[in-house]
């Protein structure tokens, strides 16, 4: 596992300014099912949050919900989403001084988590904070290894410096649970158009101008997926086409080949002796994710059509420029 120093400070603990806004981004598509667990606990920080749900045409009730429960709601065409895109328009929506990323499937461990998130970039410790995903109950081993290795269980802050301690992660970043300082999102344009890794892009470009990011391990969401091998390398597809799209931002913290090699070693390592019967699935679930990665940076300068047919974000290739409809729900 990756090892870390602590936070130098309990940010648990730390009292929120009064005068320091807070907002939260929730983006959605068809995500009726999870507002509940993902929006309650929010109205109830200490922090007292603007809540904004950026739907993308969902027709389950989704923005309904989101309204009923408090949040205030914008609706984009489905094929105008776009990871980067589709988050600036909500942190420019919002105006906060912090701006909180989450999608709808995360939940946040205990009401205070979003207070404890952004504890370090109100201290001024840092302008980037993510919190730590645990997985989701009955999780298996493919849900659960990720979780466990890029989320270890004590906090620390990192800076460009640090970049001989981390390596590639040195920009790891996820906006499942990500808090940013606005001003400072400001600083780069806010988040780019991208296919994908925009938390990771963001955080690359501020590190370079000197910003610090915080992972809180403290503030914790549970969230984890289980992927086909389909979706598993259409997603991997999606990040080395990014990667390899910004690599000069990535540059910062060295190749990300060294950082994929210790995962595949330590996959291997804990199946071999827990789960050894599961060695053939953790060959094809790195296999996977090798090929999709690999043809993902190939593909970028190449034909949009063969980059649109591997990738899972097709709208992305023939998204328009990003126009909201109007604002329903309170502010």
């Amino acid at each position: 596992m990756i090892e870390t120093p602590r936070i130098s400070a309990d940010t648990s603990s730390t009292d929120l300014r009064s005068e320091c806004s807070v907002g939260v981004a929730v983006l959605t598509y068809r995500s009726r099912a999870h507002l509940e667990r993902c929006l309650r606990p929010l109205f109830r920080s200490r922090s007292r949050p603007r809540v904004l749900v950026v739907d993308s045409s969902s027709c389950d009730g989704t923005l309904e919900l989101a309204s009923a429960l408090g949040a205030e709601t914008l609706s984009i065409p489905r094929e105008e989403f776009n990871h980067g895109g589709t988050r600036n328009l909500a942190r420019q929506h919002l105006g906060t001084e912090v701006v909180v990323m989450m999608t709808p499937d995360a939940y946040v461990r205990d009401e205070g988590a979003l207070d404890t998130l952004v504890a370090p970039i109100i201290a001024g410790e840092a302008t980037i904070a993510y919190g730590r995903q645990v997985p989701r109950p009955k999780a298996g081993f493919f849900e659960t290894f990720p979780r466990r290795f890029s989320y270890p269980a004590h906090g620390h802050v990192r800076s460009a410096a640090d970049a001989h301690v981390y390596g590639a992660y040195l920009t790891f970043n996820s906006d499942a649970f990500a808090a940013y300082l606005n001003s400072a999102l400001d600083e780069i344009g806010g988040f780019p158009t991208t296919l994908s890794h925009e938390d990771a892009i963001v955080a690359a470009m501020l590190l370079q101008r000197g910003h610090r990011i915080a992972y809180v391990a403290a503030a914790e969401v549970e969230h984890s997926h289980r992927y086909s091998i389909r979706t598993d390398f259409r997603r991997y597809f999606d990040a080395g086409y990014a990667r390899e799209e910004f690599r000069e931002a990535f540059a910062i913290g060295g190749s990300h080949k060294g950082l994929g090699g210790r995962y595949a070693r330590e996959l291997v390592s804990e199946l071999a002796r827990s789960h050894p019967w599961l060695l053939p699935c953790g060959a094809i679930h790195l296999l996977v994710r090798a090929a999709g990665y690999s043809l993902g940076r190939r593909c970028v300068g190449g034909p949009a059509w063969a980059s649109r047919r591997l990738s899972g974000q097709r709208q992305y290739w023939a998204a328009g420029p990003q126009t909201p409809h109007a604002s329903v729900g309170p502010r």
